[in-house]
């Protein structure tokens, strides 16, 4: 019997940057021209068309009347925050500093809203004062915003972030489900609207937010439904209609080896029915998406400059000028609990034709400072540029840029 060749998964196609004369395009721009230009290398690059076609991809998959949030933790620079201001419909934050630079981008406060467990009572007073929506994760924050509405005549306006009685399966990160941080029990929202009642507070809906960097549509599908189903029931105990409905986001983009797109036509075909559900059972209410990785972890790539090549018992090394400290998840060191590949390739060498089996690594003193093992890529030399695809999110601020003194990275929006 003859054996069948099993061949090892493979990345997905990275093809939203363009190549020319055999080197990356960002922002029509070749790379070595980009890094001349940035004046330093690590640095992280985000295409403003990329973002702009993202946005507009999921505009035509999904109902007219879903209003699309960007989660801009995701990536908070201020510029890429501004440019993607002017298309979506809103911003969620998740701190006070985040919220500082949401109102500075120009977005409407109105479509503001701010989530996160441990908010202090200096943001809640920022957040009443903006006039954004503030998302209640327990009942210390309830009792708080009645005390800053009594202080400042001002009604803070609030929706629940509920942590549902399920989760999102396949899911990258749990956010929803089980004992969680985030939000309210479930069970414990009706106690919970019961006193937002009492207090007089601004109360406009639910904010339901299962878990993140999914690539399956149907666990995607099946969480929406029966996010929907927990507003509708919880709905029945609300001071006030519903005008509001974020059923979170999820959305995930392929990082590793055998990972696929996600199919978006599914997705929008369930929100179509949900959209009609809600025009006769909720018909005060928006529904909204919100999503951050998804809209801006492709449009980004992250780029290091080999200043090493060396050899160790038959393996080679290309050692860079950039690591973990910049690029924390790429390492395998920001959730991950087997580490994998991210896309990586000689960003100056696209076309090349010798190919070698090599690791690349960073500057730090640890051997945890891993970018690509044992990766095929383009023979490369000192001087060549490593790039790093999909690190438009979750990059440049989740790293710990101070660790072992090396210098800052920086990014750019082209």
């Amino acid at each position: 019997m003859q054996a069948i060749e099993r061949k090892s998964p493979i990345h997905a196609p990275m093809t939203q940057f363009a190549v020319a004369d055999g080197e990356l395009l960002v922002g029509g721009i070749p790379l070595t021209q980009l890094a001349t230009r940035v004046g330093q290398t690590p640095f992280y690059a985000y295409d403003r068309q990329l973002l702009t076609q993202r946005v507009e991809q999921l505009r035509a998959a999904l109902p007219a009347s879903i209003k699309l949030h960007y989660a801009m933790k995701a990536n908070p620079m201020p510029a890429l925050v501004c440019h993607m201001a002017g298309l979506v419909d809103g911003i969620d934050v998740a701190s006070g500093g985040e919220l500082k630079i949401a109102l500075d981008s120009g977005a409407n406060p109105q479509e503001i809203s701010f989530a996160g467990p441990g908010k202090s009572r200096k943001e809640l007073q920022q957040a009443t004062a903006a006039g954004i929506l503030i998302n209640i994760e327990s009942f210390r924050e309830v009792a708080e915003l009645a005390e800053i509405s009594r202080e400042t005549g001002s009604q803070p306006r609030i929706a629940v972030r509920v942590n549902p009685d399920f989760e999102l399966k396949s899911s990258g990160m749990k956010m929803g489900g089980g004992p969680k941080q985030f939000g309210v029990d479930a069970e414990q929202v009706p106690e919970l609207l019961a006193e937002i009642g009492k207090a007089d507070l601004a109360f406009e809906g639910f904010h339901l937010f299962a878990g993140s960097q999914n690539l399956k549509a149907e666990a995607i599908i099946e969480a929406q439904c029966k996010s929907f189903e927990l507003a509708l029931r919880l709905a029945q105990s609300a001071p006030s209609p519903i005008r509001f409905i974020n059923l979170g986001g999820g959305f995930g983009i392929p990082y590793f080896p055998g990972e696929q797109a996600l199919d978006l036509a599914p997705i929008g075909a369930n929100l179509d029915r949900l959209v009609e559900r809600a025009r006769h059972e909720l018909p005060e209410a928006e529904l909204v998406i919100e999503l951050g990785r998804y809209l801006v972890g492709e449009a980004g790539i992250y780029v290091s400059r080999v200043v090493d090549r060396k050899e160790s018992r038959g393996q080679i090394f290309l050692v860079a000028d950039g690591g973990l400290h910049h690029h924390l998840s790429a390492s395998g060191n920001f959730g991950q609990v087997i580490r994998k590949n991210y896309p990586v390739a000689i960003g100056n060498k696209m076309a090349s034709e010798e190919r070698e089996s090599v690791s690349v690594v960073g500057p730090l003193c640890t051997p945890l400072d891993l970018l690509a093992d044992r990766m095929e890529l383009a023979a490369a030399d000192v001087g060549d540029l490593v790039v790093i695809y999909q690190s438009g999110a979750y990059g440049f601020t989740a790293s710990p840029q101070a660790f072992l003194g090396h210098p800052a990275c920086i990014e750019v929006l082209v």
